[in-house]
């Protein structure tokens, strides 16, 4: 699939199936590998010269924000796919391919009446696309949230045993707890395990001998208990810090683990059917707001077509996608369709450094902007 597109209106000088015609045939001979469309514009309101000039200084910045807020929600669709580990879809709009769309480009005159103002319409479609955008951002910074929360959790439960959520790592049969023995949680570097071994009994006088077993180890850390009196426990830990080992405040409670578990699988089923709804969100508004951009480039090019060209409206209006080693062959394809007049004034123009109609930075002797789809 083509992914960059010109959109271009050509003057028309006898018929615009006469011109048509030779377009076809001078790509057909000098760029036989451009694809070439018509893109069909139907008579718009045209208003006055006044509302034209005032609607084409608007027209470059919203394009700007809409092709934004539509490669925004597709680079979503496409994060989301991967996260939810579906096959990359080719997108539609209306039932129909992206590309489609475009190359056969139909005016919807019931969203959009022909007899509206262009400034009501291009008006209604940064609104509508705007409001898409919002309803993104609400939607993405809930699903964030939820993913936040979980990672949280998986950090403790996969960090260094310094710091992680040791709960489902000490059994409650690990844990002695009376009125006056205490078992208490320490964190030995691998490195100083036997130092630990051979220290931890007479590290104070009240610890029980042979108590010490080990838990669980990783890469840098294990992690070892320890019971003894548990009026001698602060002591132990400032005795054990001053060794290099960290005692862990650590407390076995069936209640809080079953909370935990609870939590974590309520987030996970939120995680999943936020991003499932966020996903088909995506697919509905992209198309939403592709249609609203197609449109809103129809209104566009009609608008500079009738500034460059004058009245009444009398151009061709086509798609193409050339190349990138067959762009300056087709621009001069183009250029010798537009009559040597014209083509003149607007080589002088641009050497003057000319703005283009509408802020495009590309001066032609016919009005043409380019539409990339991803």
């Amino acid at each position: 699939m083509a992914t960059r597109y010109w959109i271009v209106s050509l003057p028309v000088q006898t018929s615009a199936t006469s011109l048509w015609s030779r377009l076809q045939e001078s790509i057909s001979k000098n760029s036989f590998d451009t694809p070439l469309y018509r893109f069909n514009i139907p008579n718009l309101r045209v208003g006055t010269l006044d509302s034209l000039l005032a609607l084409s200084d608007d027209l470059l910045k919203s394009n700007t924000f809409i092709e934004g807020c539509s490669h925004k929600i597709r680079r979503q669709i496409e994060d989301l796919e991967k996260v939810s580990g579906i096959l990359a879809s080719s997108l539609t709009v209306d039932g129909v391919p992206v590309d489609s769309y475009l190359t056969k480009f139909v005016w919807d005159e019931a969203k959009y009446p022909t007899m509206s103002p262009l400034k009501e319409i291009v008006d209604g479609i940064h609104a509508q696309v705007a409001r898409i955008e919002d309803d993104l951002k609400v939607r993405i910074a809930e699903y964030n949230n939820v993913r936040s929360q979980l990672n949280a959790i998986n950090r403790k439960q996969t960090g260094s045993l310094a710091v992680r959520d040791l709960s489902n790592l000490v059994k409650p049969e690990d844990i002695i707890t009376s009125e006056h023995l205490v078992t208490l949680i320490a964190v030995v570097p691998k490195y100083s395990q036997k130092d630990w071994l051979s220290c931890y009994e007479t590290l104070t006088t009240y610890v029980v001998p042979r108590s010490s077993k080990n838990l669980h180890e990783d890469n840098e850390y294990a992690i070892y208990t320890v019971t003894l009196f548990n009026r001698d426990a602060d002591n132990f830990r400032t005795k054990a810090r001053e060794r290099g080992f960290q005692i862990r405040d650590f407390e076995y409670n069936s209640e809080t683990q079953e909370s935990r578990k609870q939590e974590l699988e309520k987030l996970m089923q939120d995680q999943e059917s936020l991003r499932s709804s966020l996903l088909q969100w995506c697919y509905t508004s992209y198309g939403e707001v592709f249609t609203s951009w197609m449109h809103f480039c129809a209104v566009r090019l009609f608008a500079e077509s009738i500034l460059r060209y004058g009245l009444p409206p009398s151009f061709l209006s086509v798609v193409l996608s050339p190349s990138v080693k067959s762009e300056k062959k087709v621009r001069t394809i183009l250029e010798g369709l537009c009559g040597s007049s014209n083509s003149t004034f607007w080589k002088t123009e641009d050497e003057g450094n000319m703005g283009g109609l509408g802020g495009e930075a590309d001066t032609h002797p016919y009005v043409s902007f380019t539409i990339n789809l991803i």
